[in-house]
């Protein structure tokens, strides 16, 4: 099993959002991450269940 872990820029990068979004996303709950000491990461999965989660709310 691989994963893989992406920094905030990195997903703020992917999406085409501000860094600032994407740190609000994680604080309210919306994207996942992890901790690894101080740095945060958020994984494939978190992204992936993020973008699904997007999915589902626009077919509402």
């Amino acid at each position: 099993m691989s994963v893989q872990a992406y920094t905030v820029e990195q997903v703020a990068e992917t999406l085409h959002i501000g860094r600032d979004k994407v740190y609000e996303l994680i604080r309210t709950g919306h994207l996942h991450s992890i901790k690894i000491g101080k740095l945060r990461r958020i994984t494939d999965q978190h992204l992936a269940d993020f973008i699904a989660s997007l999915e589902e709310t626009s077919s509402r």
